[in-house]
């Protein structure tokens, strides 16, 4: 992997991650493209080290709502923030069970061919599609609700949306603000969570990887330890795009939520998704 696939890859992340299209699934699309030929295993931790950048860019853009949550629930003031931290920590648990129990078993989804990908794209667009008919739209035309504030079962639920969503073109954000809104949940606090609760899993997943990302464990080549693909300056170029590109995806998809035009990126991830398919049974 060079530079420019590098900054192609962190320019695909930086969208996609905020955008309910699946980032790990395009990131495949790209990687497809540019014809990149890595291991599943590299695959997987280059793009952690890409979402990494993106968890930061959530960091920057939501610093106003983060840092009061932070400074909340280390100072133990058992207020509303410090509730909404204990709910983001009881979201995260399905998601770390997945990533602790079957680690193995996701690498192998990634640097594979193009039908698993396809398949789960249109299952994000089959959920985006059911929460805006489902939920949304009937809330804009004053027939329902505008939601509730997430309560506790609620984030177990979306958690264990988003410990699905690990496989490639099942989109996270998509996945997770489409079972939230489903629930009955507000689309604004959905949303805004949505992004906030993949921060303590990203980053776990990223110290946990550290050590491969960067080859420590190439140490004894006489141990027969292959080097990185992935090189440093690759994984360099493919963060900053990814940051930078972040933040402005945060910003623009948070204003989409709010309008609740999601429907549009459902017949997107099913165009896709199809071709995807397709592609992955050599049809064209």
């Amino acid at each position: 992997m060079d530079t420019l696939d590098a900054f192609i890859l962190g320019l695909v992340q930086g969208l996609a991650e905020y955008l309910p299209i699946s980032s790990s699934g395009h990131l495949e699309i790209f990687r497809e493209i540019l014809g990149l030929d890595l291991s599943g295993a590299e695959s997987l931790q280059f793009d952690v080290m890409l979402h990494v950048a993106t968890v930061l860019s959530t960091i920057v853009v939501l610093w106003r709502e983060f840092w009061p949550l932070v400074k909340s629930f280390f100072t133990f003031r058992f207020d509303e923030r410090f509730y909404y931290v204990c709910k983001i920590l009881v979201s995260c648990i399905p998601v770390g069970i997945v990533g602790l129990c079957f680690k193995d078993t996701i690498e192998t989804f990634f640097g594979q061919e193009l039908t698993l990908v396809g398949t789960c794209l249109c299952v994000t667009a089959a959920l985006l599609a059911f929460s805006y008919f489902y939920r949304t739209r009937p809330a804009e035309e004053g027939l329902a609700p505008q939601g509730r504030d997430i309560n506790f079962l609620d984030a177990f639920v979306i958690g264990c949306a988003q410990a699905v969503a690990v496989l490639p073109g099942l989109s996270r954000s998509g996945t997770t603000i489409a079972t939230g809104i489903t629930i009955g949940d507000k689309r604004e606090q959905v949303a805004q969570f949505s992004f906030l609760m993949v921060i303590i899993p990203i980053l776990g997943e990223a110290l946990l990887d550290i050590k491969h990302i960067f080859g420590v464990e190439a140490i004894d080549a006489a141990a027969g330890v292959a080097t990185p693909e992935v090189g440093i300056g690759a994984i360099i170029i493919g963060f900053l795009t990814s940051f930078i590109v972040g933040c402005i995806a945060c910003k623009w998809m948070l204003a989409i939520v709010k309008k609740g035009k999601l429907v549009w990126f459902a017949l997107y991830c099913l165009i896709v998704g199809l071709i995807c398919i397709a592609k992955g049974y050599n049809l064209f």
